[in-house]
């Protein structure tokens, strides 16, 4: 078998165009950290496969943002599996994560409010349904696919079963949820209605948007003047169950004083730069998320392995 040649601390996986803003900051960061990084895009993962095939390269830890939408990257991730190579948000918790179904009844049974909901299996599972009372769910309500992300395939102001019924049939091996809708108090001039990421262990509180997607960040005066610290706690609750380390969740204040998980957990998450787009991650979150998963990177390289570096 031929000498590995090529080490490296570790390997980011993307394909998407807006990505690159934050790449160039998490390249920094992993220099900082003394860390060398390897990208894997389209145009070099043949290449990068067929050097894994042949042990003629291996890294230490894989960060995948690039299999959800190219399947072709899952060959990447598959080989990180089998060498157990440390994986940030690894594949298959990633996965389970991202069925809204599951996390619904994660989030329920570990005590964090979610709106009320009514699950209906796929199509293909149980193609006739009982009847369904819609009467708890009010005169208009959500129809969300149990899988798939960015609103896609989301009905927000459904009055009909039938509505549902026609979704299912149309992705039959989707669970579909019917969802009341939620409705936040005005804390302020703003809606309490907020997107908050979590990072390896550390959590970043924003005000959004749900028109224009605009996040502005939770000051520390408004924290503690509304009482915010529950979205501290349901992001923490939220990483335990999931098991992923980066991850983005909206939660709802509500007239009834409670804090509802609207949309559990968020991955892949979108980090575009506020700066480069309107309805991007703040700068300086980003930046902290940046440096955050380079430490993380970097507890998991043997010291011996990070002195040899990839010039």
């Amino acid at each position: 078998m031929d000498t590995v040649r090529n080490h490296y601390d570790f390997c980011l996986a993307w394909n998407l165009e807006h990505d690159a803003g934050f790449v160039e900051m998490l390249g920094r960061a992993c220099i900082s950290q003394g860390l060398s990084m390897l990208q894997v895009t389209s145009s070099n993962l043949e290449e990068v496969l067929k050097s894994l095939d042949r042990n003629m390269l291996t890294f230490q830890v894989l960060f995948d943002r690039a299999s959800d939408s190219d399947a072709h990257f899952l060959a990447l991730v598959y080989w990180a599996r089998d060498q157990r190579v440390y994986c940030i948000n690894p594949h298959d918790l990633a996965l389970r994560a991202s069925d809204k179904a599951i996390m619904h009844y994660a989030f329920i049974n570990a005590g964090i409010y979610t709106p009320y909901s009514i699950i209906l299996p796929p199509y293909r599972d149980q193609p006739i349904l009982p009847s369904i009372d819609l009467s708890p769910l009010g005169s208009h309500f959500v129809i969300k696919p149990a899988r798939g992300g960015g609103g896609e395939g989301v009905i927000f102001k459904a009055t009909k079963i039938s509505q549902a019924l026609t979704a299912r049939k149309e992705n039959p091996s989707n669970s579909y949820l019917l969802q009341e809708v939620v409705e936040p108090v005005k804390l302020g001039s703003r809606r309490a209605w907020f997107r908050v990421i979590y990072c390896a262990g550390q959590v970043y509180l924003c005000w959004w948007d749900t028109v224009t997607h605009v996040y502005i960040p939770v000051t520390l005066e408004e924290e503690t003047k509304y009482g915010l610290s529950p979205l501290r706690d349901i992001a923490t609750a939220a990483s335990r169950i999931s098991g992923l380390q980066l991850f983005s969740t909206e939660i709802a204040y509500t007239s009834k004083n409670l804090f509802v998980a609207i949309d559990n957990v968020n991955d892949q998450i979108d980090l575009r730069l506020q700066s480069r787009a309107v309805d991007g991650v703040p700068d300086a979150i980003a930046h902290d998320i940046a440096h955050r998963l380079a430490v993380l990177i970097a507890s998991h390289c043997p010291s011996e392995q990070c002195k040899d570096k990839i010039a």
